[in-house]
């Protein structure tokens, strides 16, 4: 169980208690990020895409991710950063986790994302190198929620900083359905525990991306897409 870090608001100087928030590693072990107990609050007034984002290594498996920057809203209007201890920045060489996928390719080339449309394009150019084809990006993503379409496969990435819920799940696989297609869900914040549990029941593949571009595998469906490739790919 995570201890509450008790956190004091810079505005109005008020202590607060505060759960540490758990993100979801790849290798499927909780990351709690470490909120620094005698670090300095800072009130936000101005969110950029860098800025809400920190490195932080899994406990379980050493590999790096970059997960949503920890905010508190006090009772006095202040949205509070809250601090916390930040991994040294990844190496080149260093290791992207356990296993490999089995289908011969090249090594994936990622895209740095620094904005929503980059996570899109990062997403795409994963499809691509698992081996679908003619990919293309949505017209009617608002009505559809849909990102991307390919040659049996629909996509969607959520860049938000909350956890993907079971309603986009759901949506999405009856957008593949439709489109006799494969559905695959890439997220920058992971996903709720029952929108990950319909994934599996429905054996869609999810994909969990941090700000280097590099999607990693969530569940068994996503495990097998990675070796196999597309179904007729």
């Amino acid at each position: 169980m995570t201890d509450n870090v008790p956190v004091r608001c810079p505005a109005c100087r008020r202590e607060q208690s505060f759960t540490p928030p758990a993100f979801p590693c790849a290798c499927g072990a909780p990351v709690t990020l470490p909120v620094l107990r005698d670090g300095s609050p800072e009130e936000l007034s101005h969110r950029t895409w860098e800025n809400l984002w920190v490195a932080v290594n899994c406990p379980s498996c050493g590999r790096q991710g970059h997960w949503p920057r920890p905010e508190l809203g006090c009772d006095c209007g202040a949205v509070v950063r809250v601090p916390v201890a930040a991994a040294p920045p990844a190496g080149p060489g260093a290791s992207a986790g356990p296993g490999g996928p089995a289908v011969r390719r090249p090594a994936f080339r990622p895209v740095t994302i620094r904005t929503a449309r980059d996570a899109v394009t990062a997403a795409a150019q994963y499809l691509k190198w698992l081996g679908f084809h003619s990919l293309r990006p949505s017209e009617d993503r608002a009505v559809s929620g849909v990102d991307l379409y390919g040659t049996g496969v629909v996509a969607q990435v959520d860049p938000t900083t909350r956890p993907t819920g079971l309603r986009d799940i759901e949506c999405l696989w009856l957008n593949g359905l439709h489109k006799s297609a494969m559905s695959v869900f890439f997220s920058l914040a992971g996903y709720a525990r029952e929108a990950r549990a319909r994934a599996d029941a429905l054996h869609l593949p999810l994909f969990i991306m941090d700000l280097t571009g590099t999607p990693q595998p969530v569940n068994d469906p996503a495990d097998v897409l990675i070796r196999m490739g597309p179904p007729d790919g």
